[in-house]
């Protein structure tokens, strides 16, 4: 009696995927159907950022959304769409670029993203998108969440504040035996991603690192394994996958030329480390030549305590910790026709914001009440009627008064803040290099 079973069928060869034509800002390009978009425009030039994207995840994660673009007249993410044929494509419109680039400043806002303490800074996909796309403050305030800090893995620290969610981790790593080591943990805006204590056990140093390298941002580092590198040997120190200008002028011999009358500046230090003024000053012998065209009025680079005059333009370092400084920011408003703020910590709190994330009274604890100290009964908190009060938490300076321009960086480099300076006073068209924008 014959088998009642159906052969099984064999297996057809894949069809050749036919070539169709597409338009990529206006451009017609070839590539085969079915071909996930964001690779094709990396294929032909044309950059289109993502965190989430691997071409060997398919379907894609489509998790970070940074990739928007107009596809055929509607929003959508980039990694999500197959090309088909007559498909028309706007990436760098108004629209989009502002759109991706409110989505990279919620990420920062949203997560507690403190690049010059971090590891993966010079190495992280999420601060690199920041650089492409010029972010130099968020729309968006930021939360300060008390995330926590996971120190159980045998081999990793989880920081779940730099945390953004693209899944990667997920999907990528696993055992040996092929059993997830992270997971999806709690729903929406709750949702964190967890790891198995157990699985985790089971990697070994290699693979713990492929996890550290593969995570877009600082929230997975491996016991005892440093990514630091000097400036200028990170991975995206120097190279942008954007086209830039090439060639640029000195900044201070074309200051000088082409400058018309004497500018007033002032200068001041608030909640910071004073490293900006140490980087306005790394002009070095081109400080000499600045001084035939701007003059400093109220800087510690002078010593000059109080206004004389009005200025033309203030430079504020740091942000705002206690009343002082409140009170200080304010002088400056009234006395500077533009007020700039100049790094990180007077554009949204810095380093110095770190306590942010904890109520001021177990800060002053920690640092007064719990502190060793080599004088007996010296375990109070300090409190006199001329010391400034201490602010519930460290404040941007856009948060106290109006600023007109921000200079990004930690601290920014000298180049980059004479030419903003120069621009503002005047007008001169600038552009500022890729090693020039950093945060750290």
């Amino acid at each position: 009696m014959k088998s009642s079973k159906a052969k099984p069928k064999k297996k057809q060869p894949a069809k050749a995927k036919s070539e169709v034509t597409i338009k990529i800002d206006g451009k017609e390009i070839k590539a085969k159907e079915g071909q996930n978009l964001v690779q094709v425009a990396r294929e032909n030039d044309i950059f289109i950022p993502s965190l989430c994207y691997y071409e060997h995840i398919d379907p894609p994660l489509g998790t970070c959304r940074v990739c928007m673009c107009e596809v055929n007249g509607k929003p959508a993410p980039a990694c999500m769409q197959k090309v088909k044929d007559n498909m028309e494509v706007r990436v760098n419109t108004p629209e989009m670029e502002d759109t991706r680039k409110a989505i990279v400043e919620m990420m920062f806002a949203e997560g507690n993203h403190f690049c010059p303490a971090c590891e993966k800074s010079g190495n992280c996909d999420l601060q690199h998108m920041g650089y492409e796309m010029g972010v130099s403050i968020s729309r968006f305030p930021h939360l300060f969440k008390d995330r926590l800090i996971d120190f159980q893995p045998k081999r990793m620290i989880i920081e779940h504040n730099r945390c953004v969610k693209c899944h990667r981790c997920v999907e990528e790593v696993r055992t040996k035996d092929g059993k997830r080591v992270f997971s999806l943990c709690n729903r929406g805006n709750e949702t964190v991603v967890g790891i198995d204590y157990e699985q985790e056990a089971k990697l070994t140093r290699e693979e713990a690192l492929a996890a550290m390298k593969l995570c877009p941002t600082g929230a997975i580092l491996v016991r005892g394994q440093s990514m630091a590198r000097p400036f200028g040997d990170r991975p995206f120190d120097k190279k942008s996958v954007q086209k830039e200008e090439a060639a640029k002028k000195s900044v201070v011999e074309s200051t000088v030329k082409e400058a018309t009358g004497k500018k007033v500046i002032a200068t001041i230090s608030l909640a910071g480390c004073f490293g900006c003024h140490m980087s306005m000053l790394d002009i070095d012998l081109g400080l000499i030549d600045l001084l035939e065209v701007v003059e400093f009025n109220k800087s510690p680079i002078n010593d000059i305590k109080k206004f004389t005059r009005q200025c033309d333009i203030g430079l504020i370092e740091g942000g705002c910790c206690n009343s002082e400084n409140v009170e200080t920011l304010r002088e400056f408003r009234k006395k500077c026709d533009i007020l700039v703020a100049v790094g990180e910590c007077s554009i949204w709190g810095g380093l110095p914001a770190m306590r942010n994330m904890i109520p001021l009274e177990e800060c002053l604890e920690e640092a007064y009440l719990n502190s060793i100290t080599t004088v007996p009964g010296e375990h109070i908190v300090p409190y006199h009627e001329d010391l400034p009060k201490i602010l519930d938490k460290v404040y941007a300076c856009n948060e106290i008064v109006k600023i007109d321009y921000f200079i990004p960086g930690c601290p920014p480099s000298p180049e980059h803040i004479w030419k903003a300076v120069k621009n503002l006073l005047w007008g001169e068209h600038y552009s500022i290099l890729y090693s020039e924008f950093k945060y750290d």
